[in-house]
């Protein structure tokens, strides 16, 4: 089944209370940037409704660089509009909700939108842009896993990036793995993913993950900055990008699977495991109320 099919058919019920938008976007004529903010609510998590906001705004993307023969985009930035944090993965409470009700179907529906998200990213939307990620904020889990799965990674200093879904007995599910071997090798991915470690922006830097260290509070600046640079010598970045496309590929194929596999995991987690999960989403709520 592809991509599109699988997304169509288990399309999305929200409310009308749910259909609060999830996403603050703007567009930037002179450097032709759309930023896109993630909000999230009622933590800054991957909800369904945020995915959602996501999925509309790529394809409003699309049909707009349809339109305009290619011309309207050449960057588009996500970034977030939650201070000190950027995303913190996924919607743990939803998590829990499906397992407790052995809910496979619900499970692979909520996966199946995140690939989607995370290949479209990585993929810059199939059409000719670059996709960057402004990490300003904490990142973790899925929220890790989006920021990487763009093309170019800024991260300011002091930002606190990881995958600690070991802590209750489960990996990363949707790209991490597949995504950091390609840029750290195999066994750095493994070791990130099973010491569910917390790393710096700095650390992260140094190890080929970030591509641009900003100062605290230029992130901005150096998105901007990166823009500028390149576009001095936008041929051979855009052939450059090409080259990445060919040598680097994750096929929708692979993510598909990988998201099979922590499905079929994430149904065997325990009840303590489960509990974990609960204390970390009480720890996320608490730190957001400080």
């Amino acid at each position: 089944m592809s991509n599109v099919a699988f997304i169509n058919e288990f399309s999305l019920e929200t409310s009308v209370l749910e259909q609060e938008k999830q996403l603050k976007t703007h567009y930037d004529s002179k450097y032709k940037t759309g930023w896109f903010l993630m909000k999230g609510t009622p933590r800054p998590s991957f909800t369904l409704n945020l995915l959602r906001d996501i999925s509309i705004y790529f394809d409003s993307v699309k049909q707009e660089m349809h339109d305009s023969k290619g011309d309207k985009y050449d960057y588009l930035v996500l970034a977030s509009d939650v201070k000190g944090v950027f995303n913190l993965g996924g919607d743990l409470e939803l998590f829990r909700q499906y397992i407790r009700d052995n809910d496979k179907d619900g499970l692979m529906v909520y996966a199946m939108h995140s690939v989607e998200l995370v290949y479209q990213n990585m993929t810059h939307l199939d059409v000719d842009l670059t996709t960057i990620s402004l990490i300003q904020g904490d990142a973790l889990g899925g929220g890790f896993e989006s920021a990487i799965s763009a093309n170019v990674i800024v991260a300011e200093r002091g930002t606190k990036m990881g995958l600690p879904e070991v802590l209750f007995n489960l990996f990363p599910g949707m790209g991490a793995y597949s995504l950091l071997s390609r840029k750290i090798g195999y066994a750095a991915a493994e070791k990130m993913i099973l010491s569910g470690s917390i790393y710096s922006a700095e650390h992260l830097y140094e190890m080929g993950v970030v591509d641009i260290l900003a100062e605290e509070g230029e992130g901005e600046l150096a998105v901007y900055r990166y823009i500028k640079s390149r576009n001095r010598t936008l041929n051979t970045h855009k052939a450059i990008r090409k080259l990445k496309d060919i040598c680097n590929q994750v096929s929708y194929k692979e993510l598909k699977e990988v998201a099979m596999v922590w499905v079929d995991a994430a149904l065997q987690l325990s009840a303590k495991d489960l509990r974990m999960m609960e204390r970390l989403v009480r720890r996320q709520n608490s730190r957001l109320e400080v």
